[in-house]
């Protein structure tokens, strides 16, 4: 059994001393430090939950370090689990070594299922209200509905897609799709 540490910081003017010093107190040997945004790739914890070993203990100093979302935390909870090593915070209750520990990772988890479909439910409420107030989504269109009718027009007296499209900057599928509005 081995005691892994897990030390990261956001920002190049930040460092690791605190949580590395509170897990080299708790007897933490092997830490690795990361400096890296949350939502960032993190390459350092992704080849650390490689290496666990069953019997393996994860222990971070604080859970926002290892994660910056419940879901990134399950995540990770779950990578975790699977190479069959349980996981610590030094200053929160949470570990995943007994049977209430799990009960409350996996109590977190049905949260975070709920927080995750209730968000989806605003988002999708307040599209179709934007919808109805004529709000459009996406990328605002390339040609203007005068640019689209001069297309179609040099389309009908002979000019070829890709002719149209250089004199405008644009793809000529972007000119056979304005043709087919105009």
């Amino acid at each position: 059994m081995a005691l892994v540490g897990y030390a990261r910081v956001s920002t190049q003017d930040q460092d690791t001393r605190v949580q590395s010093s509170a897990l080299r107190a708790a007897g933490v040997r092997d830490v690795v430090s990361e400096t890296r945004s949350g939502a960032e790739a993190r390459p350092a914890l992704e080849a650390l939950l490689t290496r666990l070993q069953p019997g393996d203990v994860l222990i971070v100093y604080k859970v926002d370090r290892l994660a910056r979302s419940l879901a990134d935390l399950l995540r990770v909870l779950q990578a975790v689990t699977s190479a069959g090593a349980t996981f610590r915070s030094l200053t929160e209750p949470l570990e995943t070594a007994t049977p209430a520990g799990r009960m409350m990772v996996q109590m977190l988890g049905a949260f975070a299922e709920f927080e995750r479909a209730i968000i989806r439910e605003r988002c999708a409420a307040g599209m179709a209200e934007a919808r109805r107030a004529g709000v459009r989504f996406g990328r605002p269109p390339i040609l203007t509905s005068a640019q689209r009718a001069e297309c179609a027009d040099l389309a009908r007296q002979g000019a070829t897609l890709s002719a149209i499209a250089r004199r405008f900057g644009i793809h000529p599928d972007t000119v056979r799709r304005a043709i087919a509005k105009a």
